[in-house]
């Protein structure tokens, strides 16, 4: 039986409840992270929580707890649940209040986690890539928080799903910004481009991490927008999460990226994210 933390308290999932009046409920009016975890270790925790403290701060909410704190349940939660691979998904909201537009005064914030098993994404993936369409990017203008309000995401997700597809790359204003649930990159004559860090995209810490295996091994990368016709020409193209890893897009809108199969630059990422993915847990 899964265990859950909610307000201050650790307890069985089926016993877990959340008021009506709960702003998350009525407003969607709150933000989360969703941490992986290898043997039993959080990944690259203090950049998921300071990653949180921005979303709070873009939303003008109180951080309910420490970074310490924050670590002392993390850890306590993942000991609580079983498999040494988890996913950690954490939720704070404004809390219980009468439903009112205006934020409510004085009100403890609900906090909510809990641990999924992490599971390795098919083999398949890897070796054959997966398919992507391309849709308009209908969100907000603060993508940049990440928000629990995804319904606009599962909206576009659900779009590619009924497509055959395992991703939606967002184009907005005639460039690629993200995917409808990852951060996604083009690879041109052996240079990384994926859309900077601004309101239009959430900052991925995958993303990051993703960066920073780029720049040990040498291999450009620019952060940079890509037009959605240049995209149809790119030699390569990924999509880059916290559960799915990085994942390469080998057919999109239908149509084969470059040759169809995992190009050689993914494939050099990859290789070295698979190997130091433990090694950096910071």
């Amino acid at each position: 039986m899964a265990t859950v933390f909610l307000n201050d308290t650790f307890l069985p999932a089926e016993q877990a409840k959340v008021s009506v009046y709960d702003r998350g409920f009525l407003f969607g009016d709150g933000v989360y992270e969703v941490i992986p975890v290898y043997g039993r270790q959080p990944f690259r925790l203090k950049a998921h929580l300071s990653r949180l403290q921005n979303s709070l701060d873009g939303i003008h909410l109180s951080n309910p707890f420490d970074d310490a704190h924050w670590t002392q349940l993390i850890t306590q939660l993942i000991e609580h649940n079983e498999g040494e691979n988890q996913a950690v998904y954490l939720q704070v909201t404004r809390g219980v209040a009468p439903r009112e537009h205006v934020f409510p005064q004085g009100v403890k914030p609900t906090v909510f986690m809990m641990s999924n098993p992490l599971n390795a994404v098919p083999s398949s993936y890897k070796t054959q890539g997966i398919k992507a369409i391309t849709v308009d990017d209908i969100r907000w203008q603060r993508c940049d928080i990440k928000a629990i309000a995804l319904l606009p995401n599962t909206m576009l997700r659900q779009q590619a799903h009924e497509q055959g597809a395992g991703e939606a790359i967002l184009i907005r204003d005639g460039v690629m910004t993200e995917g409808s649930a990852s951060n996604s990159y083009a690879v041109f004559d052996g240079v990384i481009y994926t859309a900077a860090k601004d309101n239009t995209v959430l900052p991925g810490i995958t993303r990051d991490f993703v960066l920073e295996l780029a720049a040990m091994t040498g291999i450009p990368v620019r952060e940079e927008s890509v037009t959605a016709d240049r995209l149809t020409q790119a030699d390569e193209i990924w999509i880059s999460s916290s559960t799915r890893e990085l994942l390469p897009v080998t057919t999109l809108d239908d149509k084969p990226v470059d040759q169809g199969l995992p190009g050689p630059i993914w494939q050099t990422v990859n290789e070295l994210y698979q190997r130091h993915k433990l090694e950096m847990n910071v």
